[in-house]
């Protein structure tokens, strides 16, 4: 089994109120907007959502991956999507929880990405000669750099 992991966790506190921190956090339109990489996310059946992820990869280029994702925990203090009970090779789960502090929201993040291939040609030609340990690398720096892209604008948002 080819396997590539990336994990991205922080906490940040914005200046805003935890009903708009949740709204805006929980609005996948957001993310299609504000986070680079990002190319698409379209609703399907079921309460599924498709997300459509462009990287460029260092030997390999850019590779675009789609994920299938479903809300597994929608409360005032948390949410979560998962991989679709159907999911068998690319695997995305984001959650964010929200815990109210005076007039600011600590917020904290939390998104693992992983892809799974029986051979790694099945992901790319090149991809058994960079190596999994190469593209995990090379796919925690490109989620972590993302996700603080995306946080930075959500803080903008938020505090206007």
């Amino acid at each position: 089994m080819f396997q590539i992991k990336a994990a991205f966790e922080d906490k940040l506190e914005i200046k805003t109120t935890i009903e708009r921190a949740r709204a805006f956090f929980g609005d996948w339109r957001n993310f299609v907007e504000l986070m680079p990489g990002v190319e698409s996310i379209r609703e399907e059946a079921g309460g599924v959502m498709r997300w459509l992820i462009r990287a460029e990869v260092p030997v390999i280029g850019a590779i675009r991956q789609a994920f299938a994702v479903e809300q597994t925990l929608d409360h005032p203090q948390s949410i979560e999507w998962s991989p679709a009970a159907q999911e068998r090779s690319n695997f995305l789960r984001y959650a964010a929880q929200f815990e109210e502090q005076g007039t600011r929201v600590l917020i904290r993040i939390v998104q693992r990405v992983e892809l799974r291939r029986q051979k790694a040609t099945e992901l790319h030609m090149l991809a058994g000669l960079v190596g999994e340990s190469r593209l995990s690398a090379e796919m925690q720096k490109g989620v972590s750099e993302m996700m603080r892209t995306f946080l930075q604008r959500a803080r903008t948002q938020l505090e206007q």
